[in-house]
């Protein structure tokens, strides 16, 4: 008996999806929704371009319910898009602290790289990421993937990604 009960659990403990947009936007959405909504600790999200609002009421939400979020966004690129990038939304709301992130320069150019992930970690544990943006574009028009997983190496490989990049950052605000 034993044994027919780990065979019913054992894949939903390795519970993954892939999502390929503009095709599986309306899942890939919904599931990066569904992970923001139930998140109870703790919402790690590094992002270059975020405009999606109902995104972004998500995360205003969880805030609201005592979740801490920490979101990366590329200095450069969000700086400059006052008027449409969610940075300046999100900055006003208790629980979130958003960090911008610069590349590091080019030597033989004077510019720097940009910090170019799209990813999202919860609780610690369960993570989506892919290259798709937090954009109404990204979700509908672009060709994009977005995976999901709760594979624990995997999450605990970027929370420490994540707070090493965080140390390179500025806060905002």
């Amino acid at each position: 008996m034993k044994r027919y009960i780990l065979l019913f659990i054992f894949p939903l403990l390795l519970f993954a999806n892939i999502y390929f947009l503009p095709k599986d936007s309306n899942k890939a959405l919904n599931e990066l929704l569904f992970l923001i909504q139930n998140s109870k600790i703790s919402i790690k999200a590094a992002i270059y371009t975020f405009t999606h609002k109902k995104i972004a009421k998500e995360i205003k939400k969880a805030a609201k319910r005592g979740v801490k979020v920490e979101i990366i966004f590329d200095k450069r690129y969000n700086l400059t898009r006052e008027d449409k990038s969610m940075l300046f939304y999100l900055a006003k709301y208790k629980n979130i602290e958003i960090y911008l992130l610069k590349g590091k320069p080019y030597k033989k150019a004077q510019r720097e790289g940009i910090m170019h992930i799209k990813a999202v970690l919860s609780d610690h544990k369960k993570m989506i990421f892919g290259s798709a943006n937090w954009t109404y574009g990204a979700f509908n028009n672009n060709y994009e993937m977005l995976y999901s997983t709760k594979d624990y190496k995997t999450a605990k490989k970027f929370e420490k990604y994540f707070e090493s990049m965080k140390s390179y950052s500025q806060k905002f605000r």
